[in-house]
């Protein structure tokens, strides 16, 4: 994966045009100095707001039967108990 490389002075001339660019493009560049990498400008992760994770499960799960009623008989987990 070839990496476009830019020096830290255009860079700095430069910067919004050149963020702008990768907001676009979605393409990593290269800032160098001296022809050495300093750092890398990479398109921002898009995130999920937690707005849109509250509720996304709604009417996902159905209710198969009593989830209230013990499982098994009083008498058997009194004999369970002795």
């Amino acid at each position: 994966m070839d990496i476009e490389e830019v020096s830290i002075s255009q860079f700095k001339a430069k910067c919004l045009a050149i963020l702008e660019r990768v907001r676009k493009t979605k393409k990593a560049i290269r800032i160098t100095r001296h022809g050495k990498p300093v750092a890398d400008v990479v398109p921002a992760v898009a995130t999920v707001s937690r707005a849109a994770l509250f509720g996304s499960m709604r009417n996902s799960l159905k209710i198969l039967g009593d989830i209230v009623s013990p499982v098994i008989d009083t008498d058997e987990i009194e004999a369970l108990r002795e």
